[in-house]
């Protein structure tokens, strides 16, 4: 077991944690710690188990905020999962327009009209 010291609202605690868990109660009194500092800056000196009490209930508050909002999330993404599925399950179908071969032959047909019209205006033009 490891010996630790943490402060909370400026009291100092002794507490004790398993080997390498350190980092973890440093955390966890860190948070504590910011909410009792709150409590302790808005009403001055309280009674460490009150101050306590009341800074757990604060954390408590927003871990359950924070569960309802994983919950939100989770459902958003089954949401999206489910029209994922849904999108791959029947694909939209996209229509390529095809150009009928008669507009490709008349267009053909019309360039090559065009360029000997411009063949024989250069050959009009043309000095000799």
């Amino acid at each position: 077991m490891a010996d630790l010291r943490i402060v909370i609202g400026g009291r100092d605690f002794e507490v004790s944690c398993q080997e390498g868990e350190e980092h973890f109660l440093q955390a966890a009194a860190a948070m504590l710690d910011a909410e009792a500092s709150v409590l302790t800056g808005q009403m001055g000196r309280i009674p460490e188990n009150r101050m306590l009490l009341m800074a757990g209930l604060m954390l408590a508050d927003k871990a359950a905020g924070t569960e309802d909002t994983m919950r939100q999330l989770r459902e958003r993404i089954a949401e999206l999962e489910a029209a994922l599925a849904e999108a791959k399950a029947h694909p939209q179908r996209v229509e390529v327009p095809v150009i009928p071969a008669t507009v490709t032959d008349t267009l053909a047909e019309i360039a090559a009209r065009a360029e000997a019209m411009a063949d024989k205006v250069e050959d009009v033009a043309a000095p000799e």
